[in-house]
């Protein structure tokens, strides 16, 4: 057989172009080799060959079996298209001059083609005969008999695979025929980028900032909802798409600290006093940098300690409950009847909180115990702190009946904390009140803070120059019911329902009638009463007394702007024993406004000796549990041995 009669079409489709010619076509050559490939076998029939014992040739060509559907096929199938893709993407590139030298590299890996007549078509015989024009083009890798070397090679190769795996001419032949578009161009314009994506790799580089975690719910960018910037965030993204995700991937790239640019300190506007100032320190930037959703978490806990001298052996049950999921921004704790030495309480509760918080102030009045500890972060941005005492007692050296209380301000926000004992006794509930209006009428708070809505404050209540108030303690009001009849309510009491059990409470109805707290809230209640037990165990009164359960120690609170005091959690703490009243805690989120720098500024001022004998005894403890540990592990050890 001449080159000319059936080489010579293969030869001239892989022809290499001249410099001037135009490889545009190249795959409708291809296509056509294709063609005239599967034209050669017409001449089957001119042709003797070799027959086998039965008389069937080996080399008889046979029609293409349509591929069944199955993995195989479909998987080889993609692997022909990509390959055909492959190919005809680097033949298009050689068109242009400027990519010639790259596209000449990619078509030396292409792999090569079986043609379903029995051809292997070489990917890279144009490229071959460009750099030489005296090589013969590998057209056909001839194998086998001398006159259908490559034919019949390839055909019993084709034969010997399973169907699965045959492919149909008519497929290959509508890939080969396959319309390319070309890319539309936009008629006008792009639209900008909104500012309100969000980047998954920019939100998984911000994973390395754990802290955030301890600031209640992440910040999650919602559609219209204002971008979260800091003071160097918002000119360093002012004319690029960003979110908080974006701020804070930067932020843990270089630190935990967001980087400030020295033209900003230029500006020395940190003590400007505006509320919406660009670099206000309690402006709206800070407060959203520290607290998206503009809520702090505050932790209050109760506990009338009956003057023990001893301490529980460990805190943890008060301050860092179990089914708490983060630590609060604000822990405060008011105490009746403490311990003789209220210093070594306040060094339990840093002891217990950890190097995380410090004491940003503490007062007394009596055995009557108040202390705020604050997250360390988060002291720059509280005002100084200013507390005041009031005693309900006829003679005023006895300072167990009264009250004390501490103000302060964070941010825009001012907090004021109260922590009291009433008058004790069943009956006693008019002493209870007049014990109430008494403190609320003289507790001067605040003395050198300003009120920030004076419109909305009465020289008679000091409850009302705040836009927050706590108030908890041991208020003494009691059940109005024989004990009999109150243990038989707790006993039929079902999924924590109290409501049958304070029909009877007496502030609550005093509350009702407008007597006593006016305008405070109380959380539902779904905890026992917390008075009175026998000292280290779970059963109330067996004295001769028989004091009925009631709900002596509670946590009220109230607010100027409705809905800005949220409950998250309202219980009593069960496991502190040592008591006959029970603690009662109560976690809150507190809605916060950005303020004016012109307030006198805590400046990070806290009792510093305090912290650093919390972290000591902190240490202490860990060093003597470690040991203990040690201790019992080889001691195990030589038990076994």
């Amino acid at each position: 057989m001449t080159e000319d009669g059936e080489d010579g079409p293969l030869h001239h489709s892989c022809e290499a172009p001249g410099k001037g010619d135009s490889i545009a076509n190249d795959s409708s050559k291809l296509k056509t080799s294709i063609v005239d490939v599967k034209s050669t076998n017409g001449h089957k029939d001119d042709l003797r060959l070799r027959n086998t014992g039965e008389g069937i040739s080996p080399y008889q060509p046979r029609p293409p079996l349509l591929p069944r559907l199955s993995k195989s096929s479909k998987s080889i199938s993609l692997e022909e298209t990509v390959r055909t893709r492959r190919l005809r993407n680097s033949q298009e590139s050689l068109s242009d001059p400027a990519e010639t030298g790259s596209s000449t590299d990619s078509l030396k890996e292409d792999e090569t083609i079986v043609a379903p007549s029995g051809f292997v078509l070489q990917g890279t015989a144009a490229v071959r005969n460009e750099r030489d024009p005296s090589a013969r083009p590998h057209s056909a890798v001839p194998t086998g008999s001398p006159a259908f070397r490559d034919r019949g090679s390839s055909l019993s190769d084709y034969e010997r695979r399973p169907r699965s795996q045959q492919s149909d001419l008519t497929v290959q032949q509508w890939r080969a025929t396959k319309v390319r578009l070309s890319p539309v161009q936009p008629t006008g314009p792009l639209p900008a980028l909104e500012k309100s994506f969000a980047s998954a790799t920019l939100r998984a580089a911000n994973r390395i900032d754990r802290d955030c975690l301890d600031y209640a719910m992440p910040a999650r960018e919602k559609l219209g909802e204002r971008l979260h910037r800091n003071l160097s965030d918002s000119r360093l993204l002012e004319n690029m798409g960003s979110d908080s995700a974006s701020v804070n991937s930067m932020r843990s790239t270089y630190s935990v600290l967001s980087p400030i640019r020295p033209q900003d300190m230029r500006n020395r506007s940190f003590m400007e006093g505006s509320v919406l100032g660009s670099g206000a320190l309690l402006g709206a930037e800070e407060l959203d940098r520290l607290f998206p959703d503009r809520r702090v978490g505050i932790y209050i806990a109760t506990w009338n300690m009956q003057g023990e001298k001893g301490l529980p052996v460990n805190l943890d049950d008060l301050l860092l409950p179990t089914d708490s999921e983060f630590a609060q921004d604000f822990y405060v704790i008011g105490v009746q009847e403490g311990c003789p030495d209220r210093r070594e309480w306040e060094t339990r509760l840093q002891e217990s909180l950890g190097p995380y918080y410090v004491m940003l102030y503490a007062a007394s009045h009596g055995v009557l115990y108040l202390t705020v500890f604050v997250r360390r972060d988060l002291i720059w941005f509280c005002s100084e702190a200013e507390h005041a005492t009031v005693t309900t007692r006829i003679i005023s050296q006895i300072k167990t009946k009264g009250a004390v209380g501490i103000a302060f301000t964070f941010f825009g926000t001012s907090f004021l904390f109260v922590t009291s004992h009433f008058t004790s006794g069943d009956a006693k509930v008019y002493e209870r009140i007049l014990d109430y209006n008494k403190i609320v009428e003289a507790l001067a708070l605040p003395k050198g803070l300003p009120d920030t809505n004076p419109y909305r404050s009465t020289p008679s209540d000091v409850t009302t120059r705040f836009d927050q108030v706590f108030w908890f303690g041991d208020f003494n009001f009691r059940l109005d019911k024989d004990r009999s009849e109150v243990e038989a309510i707790m006993s039929s009491t079902v999924g924590g329902d109290m409501s049958p059990l304070l029909e009877h409470d007496q502030l609550s109805k005093e509350m009702k009638e407008g007597s006593i707290f006016k305008g405070f809230q109380e959380a539902s209640i779904h905890f026992s009463p917390t008075y009175k037990f026998d000292i280290g165990c779970d059963v109330y009164d067996t004295t001769s007394k028989q004091r009925t359960p009631s709900y002596t120690d509670r946590i009220l609170f109230r607010s100027r702007q409705a809905n800005d005091i949220k409950t998250l959690m309202y219980t009593s703490c069960s496991n502190i024993k040592t008591s006959d009243h029970r603690p009662v805690i109560g976690v809150f989120q507190v809605k916060l406004r950005p303020g004016r720098d012109n307030i006198p500024l805590c400046a990070g001022q806290f009792d510093r000796s305090l912290y650093l004998e919390g972290i000591r005894r902190r240490r202490i403890t860990r060093e003597i549990k470690t040991k203990e540990a040690m201790k019992n592990q080889s001691s195990t050890i030589c038990t076994i041995s």
